[in-house]
């Protein structure tokens, strides 16, 4: 298996990457919207609407 940023071989402690730095840059990508998650998108009162079923207490 290849690391999916860099194409190195894997590291087991940081699989699926081969390193901190690759596991960083994909978070990274995901947290500014490089990646997305197919789908609908939703509407903005969806986004800024409470959780459904939650009270605003733990």
């Amino acid at each position: 298996m290849s690391c999916p940023i860099c194409k190195k071989e894997t590291d087991a402690k940081y699989r699926p990457f081969c390193s901190k730095r690759c596991a960083d840059l994909d978070l990274a990508k995901w947290l500014n919207g490089s990646y997305v998650i197919p789908g609908e998108a939703l509407e903005e009162d969806d986004l800024a609407g409470p959780l459904e079923g939650y009270d605003g207490e733990n």
